[in-house]
């Protein structure tokens, strides 16, 4: 009998570049993109990415692109010659939110973050790629009573061949992250292509991922990488033991030598436990004691194994550089999950396949 033969497949391949890379949760989501129509897969591959923090790049590399590690140009983005760089289909870029962020002052196009947006508006108007996408915090919308993000919004649109924006303020405990995390994320289709990015639909609504399920499902070993303790000092135990989950340092009844002694703002994770049948309060990369994340059960910080489980991020994905740093890339990183995701979904949309969509939560023409 003759055998049956297998119909190969073609593939199409999207280039993406990327600025303020981080450790490569955008990047690895878009890797993990797959999109099969008409007996073709259509795929995103990394060609560039660039990102200051060099820990943040020896981890992209070893995770993203170990074969290509010249494709990762660490360095200033201002120090950044795009010219001679490979022609990309797709661009990304998580720009610095610092100086848009809740958590601090909020300082807008004044601060030392606010103006690096426009490197990735240069990028757009030298390489035209056919969609880019735009990743910052919530609090975007109201720095410098809302004129930033006005003028990042009317930047974007206008750049390159100009592109039809989708924007929208995601919760991503409602697509599976077992974080309570806010994050805008802007979507741009070149208006030449006359086609517009839909708001994937939630998956996740009412039936969101515990801390206790991601934390502990699987177990997570003792030799797996990122999984260092901290050495907790005895009053940092004590207040913990008297801390109940999702209770935080302000809030928990606490004998009156374990209180913080701290005026004007309680930030409310300050020693604040997770709820292990709850989402994690958001994961941040900044500030120093108090905010590294806390066990619901034990009196401890988190590892950075266990953060990095509640970002969404795979067992095998090794971060580089210090306890610390790693903090740092966690904290900042987008969960990938969320990428592959959104990247999907811009390849059905630029492939006309229609999924399940929501209406957009942010309307660009105001």
């Amino acid at each position: 009998m003759g055998s049956k033969k297998t119909a190969t497949k073609k593939t199409k391949i999207f280039h993406l570049g990327e600025f303020f890379c981080g450790p490569g949760g955008l990047a690895l989501g878009a890797l993990n993109t797959k999109v099969l129509e008409r007996g073709t897969i259509y795929k995103i591959q990394h060609a560039w990415a660039n990102d200051l923090d060099k820990d943040s790049c020896e981890t992209f590399t070893k995770n993203i692109c170990p074969k290509n590690p010249k494709s990762v140009i660490c360095d200033d983005v201002a120090n950044v010659d795009y010219k001679p760089l490979k022609k990309i289909d797709g661009f990304a870029y998580g720009f610095p939110c610092n100086d848009f962020s809740i958590v601090g002052k909020k300082k807008g196009f004044s601060g030392k973050f606010g103006p690096l947006y426009m490197h990735g508006v240069n990028i757009l108007n030298y390489f035209k790629p056919k969609f880019f996408v735009a990743e910052n915090v919530g609090g975007i919308t109201s720095a410098d009573s809302g004129f930033a993000f006005r003028k990042i919004v009317h930047d974007l649109r206008n750049s390159g061949n100009k592109y039809n924006l989708t924007i929208h303020l995601y919760n991503f405990e409602e697509y599976g992250i077992p974080q309570i995390r806010r994050r805008i994320i802007i979507v741009g289709i070149d208006s030449k292509l006359d086609l517009k990015f839909k708001v994937p639909a939630p998956t996740h609504l009412n039936k969101y991922v515990s801390a206790k399920e991601a934390i502990e499902i699987p177990p997570i070993q003792d030799d797996f990488p990122n999984h260092e303790f901290t050495k907790q000092s005895q009053k940092v135990v004590e207040r913990l033991k008297h801390t109940k989950p999702w209770e935080n340092a302000w809030n928990a009844t606490l004998p009156s030598h374990l209180k913080l002694n701290v005026k004007g703002a309680k930030l409310s994770h300050i020693y604040r436990r997770l709820h292990p049948n709850k989402p994690s309060y958001t994961i941040t990369g900044s500030g120093g004691g108090g905010t590294h994340g806390y066990h619901w059960k034990y009196p401890r910080a988190l590892t950075n194994r266990e953060r990095a489980r509640l970002q969404a991020y795979p067992d095998e994905f090794v971060f580089c550089g210090s306890k610390e740093s790693v903090r740092k890339q966690i904290g900042m990183a987008v969960p990938p999950k969320i990428s592959e995701m959104i990247f999907t979904n811009i390849l059905k949309t630029l492939l006309e396949i229609k999924y399940p969509a929501v209406p957009a939560n942010i309307d660009p023409n105001n």
